[in-house]
């Protein structure tokens, strides 16, 4: 790091890269105060900022002491703020440290080029390039089409105030990558909105003092991203008996599972589990089929599961369950953290009920260590003990901002934690169980510290529909966008979850889905929110093949996976990755969004639109391989044709996978 010293003003300059300038004339600190309003409704947040003052802090002061830099920015003497600028173990660090006037409002400009490209900023479904837009910083419900000019999102937000927008999602951070090759994270889980649309400059507004702001450069691509996980933590390699097949999405109770399964198996696809997420008992709401949230097993709907759990294990099988953050008021585990003080309370004292859709639930407040002490042997007990190898940890976005939580701290600041937290709480119950390498869970809201905590990552509620904001092709940013913030496992539910408004899942869909899925690290069905609306992956024996012959695709690409899995453990490195990550030079690359490397030798774009039979492909320049059938290429524009069961998937010929990749290409099934 170096201070750059002018006559109006000063630079701070990390390996050559100009990140901060500042000049009377344009300031990079601005400080003000301002009043947020949060209007939250099952989880979707309106927010509104009413900001009392803008103040540009033109003046500074400048000490230096060894290799600290202090700043103090000031207005005409006035509304003084001190700043430090020191290295840190390799990195540049920004800390605040005076703040008299009780600012609640900074705004930090960077310097910005114009032809940067920007990427992160936690999980992105309409974008993955977020050059010449801004971009909100606060977990919510992803929204239902994300797209305010399409009747589905006007319909949901008529209706639920659940429409959303190109921004919303589940898990928002405060981190992005910057073509510059630097990495910027901001220590902090106040609401944020980050602004990328200005030529010369980015700026990136928070509702709070920030703790302190983090910048370090890297050669490359794999080495920033390297970086970037050394800090904020990487994620551990998925259990051995996860890459044996699919995850089946069954719901119905013990003899609606094992019918499905012996049906499908008989037929040839690949099962590594049983995903119930009903195990817990089923309310049914005008949503469509909802869970009981009391973490106990439903004896009545699932009558012998822990024996058919212990016998689908001597087949190789597993069994999943579900959990959120939550106890539903009609449950014993409510009425359990209600007389033990376990539950956040409202500002009457009483306990705060969250309503989901036409029912109640608590709010385990994880600022009580006795509460997640109580939590964590919940999941232990009554789901690792009782033999599930994995689960869906879904939630963590909704905490109220009115809610009261025991340490004190402000729900608006405890709010985009929250979502760590409750992966933090998952991941030491299977540590403290001794199970990390046999079990795992998955979950949908994230933020700073999930890098460390969550051991998978999924898309959430995508519509089963073709849309580009919400629909199969929405998963492929939002994969980038994750791996490029540090989170580099994650999976979508095949065929979409979120039925509404007369959308339903279409056969095409299903398999289309499924092609793609078969190139990420884990493959799972839903049966969504309205099962007997969708096509399933056993609505006919057509579709059961296709299905098979993916997860054929998917167990056999196992040992290449597995070392991507690897990779990502011990280097941060995304098993799905941006093409420009290895393709540095070519500049089309930084725009392509729909289509990504899985790990360094595979190509895979996916078709994300019905009734094709061809499919436009862009190849970085290199020697690619068509999947299906051996065509060699050498980069550019081409057309494919993408049958289905033949997705548009190439491999590097010089990849030294190609003899796996030669069987895989392949796989038939006796169905075709």
């Amino acid at each position: 790091m170096k201070l750059v010293q002018r006559e109006n003003g000063f630079s701070i300059v990390v390996n050559d890269k100009e990140i901060i300038e500042h000049s009377i004339e344009n300031p990079c600190i601005y400080v003000g105060k301002g009043k947020g309003t949060y209007d939250m409704f099952r989880g979707n947040f309106k927010v509104k900022d009413y900001i009392c003052e803008k103040i540009g802090l033109n003046d500074f002061e400048i000490s230096v002491e060894n290799s600290r830099v202090i700043v103090t920015f000031s207005n005409k003497g006035l509304n003084a703020i001190k700043v430090l600028f020191i290295e840190e173990d390799g990195r540049t660090v920004v800390k605040f440290l005076e703040n008299p006037d009780n600012f609640n409002r900074f705004w930090l400009r960077l310097k910005a080029e114009k032809e940067e490209h920007i990427y992160g900023c936690g999980e992105q479904f309409s974008d993955f390039d977020l050059r010449g837009k801004n971009y909100p910083l606060w977990t919510s419900e992803q929204g239902v089409g994300r797209n305010k000019n399409t009747y589905t999102t006007f319909m949901a937000e008529s209706m639920d105030q659940a429409g959303g927008d190109y921004y919303t999602t589940f898990f928002p951070e405060p981190t992005f990558i910057s073509t510059r090759k630097y990495y910027c994270h901001i220590n902090n889980s106040a609401y944020m909105d980050f602004d990328f649309s200005h030529e010369n400059f980015h700026e990136l507004q928070i509702w709070d003092m920030p703790e302190e702001i983090i910048f370090e450069t890297g050669e490359t691509y794999l080495d920033l991203v390297g970086k970037l996980t050394a800090l904020l933590g990487r994620q551990p390699e998925l259990p051995e008996w996860v890459y044996k097949g699919v995850w089946l999405g069954i719901q119905g109770g013990t003899e609606v599972a094992l019918k499905k399964l012996e049906n499908v198996v008989e037929k040839g696809v690949k099962v590594s589990g049983i995903w119930a997420q009903d195990w817990e008992g089923i309310r049914m709401t005008s949503f469509g089929k909802r869970l009981m949230w009391n973490w106990v097993w439903d004896k009545k709907l699932y009558p012998g599961l822990q024996e058919e759990i212990k016998k689908l294990r001597e087949r190789g099988i597993r069994v999943l369950g579900y959990i959120n953050p939550y106890v539903a008021i009609e449950g014993s585990l409510f009425k359990e953290a209600s007389e033990k003080g376990y539950l956040a309370k409202n500002k009457e004292g009483k306990d705060y009920l969250v309503e989901f859709g036409e029912f109640y639930a608590g709010v385990v407040d994880f600022t009580i260590p006795r509460a997640c002490v109580w939590y964590k042997e919940v999941i232990k007990k009554e789901m690792i003990e009782f033999g599930l190898s994995g689960w869906m940890a879904d939630f963590g976005e909704y905490l109220p901002t009115d809610v009261v939580l025991n340490n004190g701290v402000s729900a608006e600041i405890m709010h985009n934690a929250w979502p760590a937290m409750w992966a933090q709480i998952n991941r030491e119950a299977i540590e403290e169980a001794g199970k990390l390498d046999d079990v795992t869970f998955f979950m949908r809201a994230g933020g700073t510290g999930s890098q460390k905590y969550s051991t998978m990552m999924w898309a959430g509620d995508q519509n089963v529909d073709w849309s580009l904001d919400d629909g199969l092709a929405s998963v492929i940013p939002a994969a980038l966008s994750l791996g490029m913030t540090g989170c580099g496992l994650h999976h979508s539910d095949i065929g979409g979850y979120t039925t509404l408004f007369e959308m339903k899942r279409t056969k095409e869909l299903f398999i289309r889905w499924a092609e793609m899925a078969a190139f990420t690290p884990v493959m799972r069905t839903h049966e969504g929110n309205r099962p007997e609306a969708n096509w399933q992956f056993d609505s006919d024996d057509e579709t059961i093949y296709h299905f098979a012959k993916m997860s054929m695709v998917y167990t056999n690409l196992a040992p290449y996976t597995k070392e991507l899995v690897k990779e990502n453990s011990n280097k941060g490195i995304p098993v799905q990755r941006p093409l420009f990550m290895h393709y540095e030079n070519d500049e089309r690359s930084y725009s392509i969004k729909y289509e990504y490397l899985y790990g360094r030798d595979i190509l895979v774009a996916p078709v994300y639109e019905p009734g094709k039979t061809k499919w436009n492909v862009y190849l970085p320049e290199d020697k690619w391989v068509h999947l299906w059938t051996g065509k060699e290429y050498s980069g550019g524009d081409i057309e494919v044709s993408v049958p289905l069961g033949q997705p548009a998937v190439f491999y590097r010929k010089e990849s030294e996978h190609v003899e796996l990749f030669k069987k895989i290409g392949e796989v038939k099934h006796m169905g075709f």
